[in-house]
């Protein structure tokens, strides 16, 4: 049995209510917040704003860097501010005070990514150190790869790890397949 167009509209129309209903609280508030501060891209209607955007546009300061992180779950950020740490203490006075980094995780399924593309500046891509290293961040390029996404991501991982091998194989895939450039320091 056919459905009718309105039939359609109906049915695509709940299911995307559905999908709208399932966006955090602090997405919502992230847009809300950007819409005051007059951002060049208004809260759409139905879809609320992601928690990254809400931690990237709170209570910004004038000279507070921000560094949107990818690949890294928000409760180890930790783990980034304590690389940062370890560069400041090598010389790399690009970083400043380390303290001073408003570190914010960002999922390559938010929504509202080609917003915070288009709005901030510092991105970074976090690489573990285990077995499955290579195989999680290509999985994260390529989802990334697929939308408009950072064309220049900073590589942020576990002091210790060395250029050769990972991070190097990582990169040239990266620029080679998806033309997307990763900072290594390591």
């Amino acid at each position: 049995m056919a459905m009718d167009q309105a039939a359609g509209l109906r049915e695509w129309a709940s299911r995307r209510e559905a999908d709208v209903g399932s966006c955090p609280q602090h997405v919502v508030e992230a847009l809300v917040a950007l819409a005051r501060q007059g951002g060049r891209a208004p809260r759409p209607a139905s879809v609320p704003p992601s928690p990254a955007l809400a931690s990237a546009t709170q209570g910004r300061s004038g000279g507070e860097p921000v560094l949107m992180v990818l690949g890294l779950p928000g409760c180890q950020l930790d783990r980034v501010r304590e690389l940062l740490t370890h560069w400041h203490d090598g010389g790399r006075r690009w970083v400043g005070r380390p303290e001073r980094w408003r570190l914010v995780p960002v999922s390559v399924a938010d929504a509202h990514l080609p917003l915070l593309v288009e709005q901030q500046s510092h991105w970074a891509l976090w690489v573990e150190s285990d077995a499955e290293a290579f195989r999680r961040a290509w999985r994260l390029l390529l989802t990334l790869a697929e939308g408009p996404c950072p064309r220049r991501l900073l590589v942020v991982h576990p002091p210790g790890i060395t250029r050769q091998g990972l991070l190097d194989n990582l990169r040239q895939a990266a620029a080679h397949y998806f033309g997307i450039e990763l900072v290594v320091l390591a």
